[in-house]
């Protein structure tokens, strides 16, 4: 139910952005090169991310840009010579706070809200539900940059995020989802 609720919240956000002044609408899609720090050696796992995203304008200089993006994360690590991939499936809402450059260039940072929508562990081709060992809601800080071409409305983002809030649900170590995402974004109405 709390996912249900706090995707149409954003779902709500974005779409009230759009009837805002100064406000865009977009979609944005990328890879991903996530991991989960711990105190094991997990390596990154390379995936995807597809979502939509606000804009919308506070100053000449300042803009709020909520999001709701799909995000395809997890890690990857060897027990007893057997590669494990662990997938995490999350809704993230990160709501960033740009520094706009009267270039196209942005600075970009704020809080994320992520909902793990599934947990799967693969060994040797057998899937395993495994979303009962991690916790369904991360929270984080996004960082990054991005640029956007006003001539084309086509921009491009790079972010860091780094997940403050443990998501290993059993045991005593603490998980947390680090990763770089990269990507395109394209605003209607800019």
């Amino acid at each position: 139910m709390k996912n249900i609720i706090s995707t149409l919240f954003a779902v709500l956000l974005i779409s009230g952005a759009a009837y805002a002044q100064h406000a865009a609408i977009g979609v944005k899609a990328g890879v991903n090169s996530f991991t989960i720090n711990g105190n094991e050696n997990f390596d990154t796992k390379i995936g995807f991310n597809l979502g939509l995203l606000g804009h919308i304008h506070l100053t000449g200089q300042f803009a709020l840009q909520p999001e709701l993006v799909y995000s395809a994360q997890g890690a990857k690590y060897d027990v007893a010579g057997q590669d494990v991939n662990v997938n995490l499936n999350y809704v993230n809402v990160p709501v960033l706070l740009q520094y706009m450059f009267d270039n196209g260039f942005r600075l970009q940072a704020g809080p994320q809200l992520g909902i793990l929508a599934s947990a799967k562990s693969n060994v040797n081709n057998n899937r395993t539900d495994v979303k009962d060992n991690f916790e369904n809601i991360d929270l984080g800080l996004g960082l990054g940059a991005s640029y956007v071409n006003p001539a084309t409305n086509f921009g491009v983002d790079v972010r860091y995020n780094l997940g403050l809030s443990n998501i290993n649900k059993n045991g005593n170590t603490n998980y947390y989802n680090r990763g770089l995402q990269a990507g395109v974004f394209y605003l209607f109405n800019h």
